[in-house]
C-alpha cells in the first residue's frame, strides 16, 4: 500500500470516482447463483367434491372471495368483539410477530452488506515526565483523526444472493405469521360455536328436565292411586336425575371451552367469561369456493413452502460463489497533529488506497460438496412444496365432502326430531290412559331427546365445518409476492 499527501492529486480522485461505478456495474452482470423459477404444479381443473357441495355453496368467481374477517360471515357480534381480541393478545401470533420483525431485520442486516462500510477514529494522548523542572522536558499533546471506508464489490452476486434469500426468508415469516393468526382465529371461533351448542344443549335439558319432572309427578299421583306399580316411579327418577348428570357434564364441557378461549384471547381464565345463551340459531355462511389454483395464492402455508424453495434455490448461488475470487476495496485519510485545530490541515493529511483479493486454490472438495448440499436443499424444499400442495388439495375436498354429508344429515335429523318429538307426546298420553305401560314413554323420551340432541350436534358439525373450509381455503389471505411474472410463468411450465 502506497500513501501521499491528499492535496496535490485531484486526478487521482477523479479516477477513484469514476472506477467506483464501473466496479458496481462489472457487479451487476456476473451472477452464479440459478434463476428461480417456481416448479410446475398439476392444479385439476376443478375440485372433485365441489358438485356434492354445490346445493350448499354458491359458486362465485373468485374475485368475490371474501378476504376481509371471515367470521363475521357467522352473525355473531360477540365472535367479532373476541376475534378482534385475539389478533390483538394471542401469544403464539405475538410470537409470530416478533420473528416476521426479526426476518425483517435480518433482511436490512443483508442488505447493507451491498453499500460501502465507512468509520472514523480519533485519539488524543498527552506526555511528559513524571518531575517538572526547569531543565525537564515540557508535556506534548499527539493528536489524531482518519476516516476509513471499504467496500466489497458482489462480483459473483453472493451478496445479492444473500439479500434474496432473507427476502424469502421473511416473506416465509409473513406467511407464518398469517398462518398463526388464521389457526389463532379458526380455534377461537370452533370454540366459540361449540360453547353456544353447548349452551344450547344445556338448555334443551333443563326443558326436558321439566318434562321429566311432570313426568315423575304423573308417575307418583297414579302409584299414590293405586293405577300404576311403583317401577313406573323408579323409572322415571332414575331418567331425571341420568339428565341432571348429563347436564352436570355440559356445565364442565362449557367450562373447559370458556377457558380455551380465555387463553386465545390472551387473558387469564379466572379473569374471563362468556354469558351463556338459551336461544341459539346456528348460522351456517355460504362460503365462495375458489379454483384449485387459486388456492396456492391464499394459503399462507403453500405460501411459506414456496419461500422456502427461492431461499433454497438462492443458497445455491451462494455456495457456488466460493469458486470465484472476493476482492475487496478500502480507502482512508488519516491526520495527526499537537494541536486539535491543525488536525485537518493539508500538511498533516495521508491518504490510502488499497484493494485486496483472495481466492481458495485447493479445499479437497469442501465447495462442490458445500454446492451438492445446496442443491439436496432445494431439491428437499421443492418435494415438501409439492406435498403442501396437495394436502392442500385433500383439506379442501375432505370439508367439501364433509359439507355436503352434513347438510343431508341436518334435514334427515331434523325430521326425525320431529317424529320422535309426535311419538313421545302420543305415548305420553297413552300412559295417561292407561294404554301402556311407563317402559314404553321412558324408551319415547329417550328417543325424542337423543333426536334433538344429534340436530344440535350435526348442527354445530355444519359450523365447524364451514370454519376448516375457510381455513382450508387460506381464510382470505393472499401475498401480492406471489404473483408470478408472466416470463417466470412461462419458463415453469416450460419445465
Amino acid at each position: 500500500m502506497k500513501t501521499r499527501p491528499v492535496p496535490n492529486d485531484p486526478a487521482g480522485r477523479r479516477r477513484l470516482l469514476l472506477a467506483l461505478p464501473a466496479a458496481a456495474m462489472l457487479a451487476a452482470g456476473c451472477a452464479v447463483g440459478p434463476r428461480y423459477v417456481p416448479p410446475a404444479d398439476a392444479a385439476p381443473a376443478a375440485f372433485k367434491e365441489a358438485p356434492t357441495a354445490a346445493g350448499w355453496l354458491p359458486a362465485t368467481p373468485g374475485d368475490a372471495l371474501d378476504r376481509g374477517p371471515w367470521w363475521q360471515r357467522f352473525g355473531d357480534a360477540q365472535l367479532d368483539a373476541l376475534a378482534e381480541r385475539v389478533q390483538l393478545s394471542n401469544q403464539n401470533i405475538a410470537v409470530a410477530v416478533a420473528a416476521y420483525a426479526q426476518a425483517q431485520a435480518l433482511v436490512r442486516e443483508q442488505r447493507a452488506s451491498l453499500l460501502p462500510a465507512l468509520s472514523a477514529s480519533g485519539s488524543g494522548r498527552r506526555s511528559g515526565p513524571v518531575r517538572s523542572g526547569d531543565n525537564a522536558a515540557r508535556p506534548t499533546n499527539a493528536f489524531s483523526a482518519g476516516l476509513t471506508a471499504s467496500w466489497e464489490p458482489d462480483l459473483w452476486g453472493r451478496l445479492r444472493l444473500s439479500v434474496q434469500s432473507a427476502s424469502a426468508s421473511a416473506q416465509a415469516s409473513q406467511a407464518d405469521l398469517a398462518s398463526a393468526r388464521l389457526s389463532a382465529v379458526a380455534a377461537l371461533t370452533t370454540n366459540y360455536l361449540q360453547l353456544r351448542a353447548t349452551d344450547a344443549e344445556i338448555a334443551l335439558l333443563d326443558r326436558t328436565l321439566e318434562g321429566y319432572e311432570r313426568s315423575l309427578t304423573i308417575t307418583r299421583n297414579r302409584y299414590d292411586a293405586g293405577i300404576a306399580a311403583q317401577t313406573d316411579v323408579l323409572q322415571a327418577q332414575t331418567q331425571l336425575v341420568s339428565a341432571r348428570s348429563d347436564r352436570a357434564g355440559l356445565v364442565r364441557d362449557r367450562a373447559t371451552l370458556e377457558h380455551a378461549i380465555a387463553v386465545l384471547v390472551g387473558v387469564p381464565p379466572a379473569a374471563f367469561r362468556i354469558a351463556p345463551v338459551a336461544d341459539w340459531r346456528p348460522v351456517v355462511p355460504a362460503v365462495p369456493l375458489a379454483l384449485p389454483g387459486e388456492l396456492l395464492q391464499r394459503r399462507p402455508d403453500i405460501a411459506a413452502a414456496e419461500r422456502a424453495m427461492a431461499r433454497a434455490n438462492a443458497q445455491i448461488g451462494i455456495a457456488r460463489s466460493a469458486y470465484f475470487p472476493s476482492l475487496n476495496l478500502s480507502a482512508s485519510v488519516t491526520g495527526s497533529a499537537s494541536r486539535v485545530g491543525e488536525l485537518f490541515n493539508a500538511s498533516n493529511l495521508l491518504w490510502a488506497l488499497g484493494v485486496s483479493a483472495a481466492q481458495t486454490l485447493f479445499d479437497g472438495g469442501a465447495i462442490a460438496a458445500q454446492v451438492d448440499a445446496a442443491g439436496a436443499a432445494y431439491q428437499g424444499a421443492v418435494a415438501s412444496y409439492r406435498q403442501t400442495v396437495l394436502t392442500a388439495f385433500q383439506a379442501v375436498e375432505d370439508q367439501l365432502s364433509a359439507t355436503a354429508a352434513l347438510g343431508e344429515q341436518e334435514g334427515l335429523l331434523r325430521q326425525a326430531s320431529q317424529a320422535a318429538d309426535l311419538t313421545e307426546q302420543q305415548i305420553l298420553n297413552r300412559y295417561r290412559a292407561g294404554q301402556v305401560n311407563y317402559t314404553e314413554v321412558v324408551s319415547a323420551q329417550a328417543s325424542a331427546l337423543s333426536a334433538r340432541r344429534s340436530l344440535l350436534t350435526v348442527q354445530l358439525s355444519r359450523q365447524a365445518a364451514a370454519v376448516a373450509l375457510i381455513q382450508a381455503l387460506g381464510g382470505g389471505w393472499e401475498a401480492d409476492w406471489l404473483r408470478v411474472p408472466a416470463d417466470v410463468a412461462r419458463a415453469s411450465s416450460a419445465r
